[in-house]
């Protein structure tokens, strides 16, 4: 379910609420593939599935940072924001990969806004407590504390 927020006013009021799960994404080997292609990383453990059968992880497995990327359309899903100028990805205080995505794996978000305070501009910035969960698994993919600022 999407939670909507109008304006700084309301974006404010989610500080401490969990905004809940996306729907399940799989992870496909030519998305894999093609997220090679587009940083340069082909190491064998992404993009060569029988090489990768009989390495560490048992089969090929994503890039961290392809898991961490997919954080935005999973994110899209549970929050939308209106009302204001201009959104903009700020960064992450922190971000790490505890358990590696396998190839044909089911991941999905779960987010929670940390906390959110004012910043010169007439902006709110918001701290998101995101983990990329991998179904049927303990560890999650990632655990990230992403950084969103809003501008009115």
């Amino acid at each position: 379910m999407t939670t909507t927020a109008y304006g700084l006013d309301e974006i404010r009021a989610l500080a401490g609420e969990s905004l809940g799960h996306s729907g399940w994404l799989e992870i496909a080997q030519d998305r894999v593939n093609t997220f090679a292609d587009a940083t340069g990383d082909h190491q064998w453990i992404h993009v060569d599935p029988d090489r990768a059968a009989s390495g560490p992880f048992g089969g090929a497995i994503a890039h961290g940072y392809l898991t961490l990327s997919l954080v935005i359309p999973l994110f899209n899903e549970l929050l939308d924001i209106q009302g204001v100028k201009m959104s903009i990805n700020y960064g992450l205080d922190k971000a790490r990969f505890p358990n590696p995505v396998k190839v044909g794996a089911r991941i999905r978000l779960a987010a929670t806004v940390a906390s959110v305070e004012d910043v010169p501009g007439d902006g709110v910035q918001m701290h998101l407590d995101f983990v990329v969960e991998i179904e049927g698994a303990d560890k999650p993919a990632c655990v990230a504390r992403a950084i969103y600022r809003h501008y009115a």
